[in-house]
């Protein structure tokens, strides 16, 4: 329920790549080669939209909302050959909205809120993906089971993969979490601190303001790989998340991509 600030440089909301809908400057964008860069959002593409265009002016937007729980995102990825497909026809979508012959994504990046990480998840285990992928950022969504006492790691080995390969540089990842106790499975703050963990670092004791009126509590930084902890234990402690997105792009994604810029007219 935040102000909207419009669009921005980007047209409207479009569908046509088969899953989803997707936001690109009306024009520009595009390198001379007709490369893009491109950031597939899973869960919540309006409130995302709201921050994305109040920095991005460049690389184009696919928003992703396939319901409540991350079953459904997990269902939908689980195919090797949708990711790819995915990204395929918005490459046909971008090259037929600007006139190019051939459009190709550059950087391409995957961001997601809350039960969104479910299909982030299983695209980071495929081969395409650990190719092609050289951002993530989750806000709020990161879940898993126990092992006894202590977190099973096992099925998110991805993301741990993935924050190694960001702490050495190679890629860009950012995590936020709340504070919320979910029941019987591990919280996000528990795993971010274990990704913490397996890069060989501690999250680190902090107090400051964050967007949304949220309390920053932690924060840990190696590399190009970035854990932000937040106070908060409700609802709205779990929507303001999103309200991170916006100085994510500013801070790291933006300059990590320096896309050509587009325009309203």
């Amino acid at each position: 329920m935040t102000p909207d600030p419009g669009f921005g440089v980007y047209g409207k909301w479009e569908g046509g790549i088969g899953m989803g809908q997707f936001i690109m400057p009306v024009k520009g964008g595009l390198t001379p080669r007709g490369d893009f860069d491109l950031m597939v959002h899973f869960h919540g593409h309006e409130p995302i939209r709201k921050e994305w265009v109040q920095v991005m002016d460049g690389a184009v937007l696919v928003g992703i909302d396939l319901g409540i729980g991350s079953g459904a995102y997990e269902e939908a990825f689980q195919a090797p050959d949708a990711f790819p497909r995915l990204v395929e026809a918005v490459e046909r979508a971008v090259a037929k909205k600007s006139g190019r012959k051939s459009a190709r994504v550059r950087h391409l990046g995957l961001s997601s809120w809350s039960a969104g990480y479910g299909a982030v998840q299983h695209i980071l285990m495929q081969s395409y993906a650990k190719e092609r992928v050289d951002t993530v950022v989750l806000l709020d969504g990161l879940h898993c089971g126990y092992n006894g006492a202590a977190i099973n790691g096992q099925p998110i080995f991805m993301f741990t993969d993935y924050a190694k390969r960001a702490a050495a540089g190679e890629t860009l990842m950012f995590v936020s979490h709340s504070s919320i106790i979910p029941p019987g499975y591990a919280s996000t703050t528990e795993t971010a601190d274990y990704l913490v963990h397996e890069v060989g670092g501690k999250l680190r004791d902090v107090r400051g303001a964050g967007p949304m009126g949220m309390t920053m509590i932690t924060r840990y930084s190696k590399g190009n790989f970035h854990v932000r902890g937040f106070s908060g234990n409700d609802k709205m402690d779990h929507c303001a998340q999103i309200g991170e997105y916006r100085d994510v792009l500013k801070v790291h994604v933006k300059p990590r991509w320096n896309s050509p810029r587009g325009r309203a007219e």
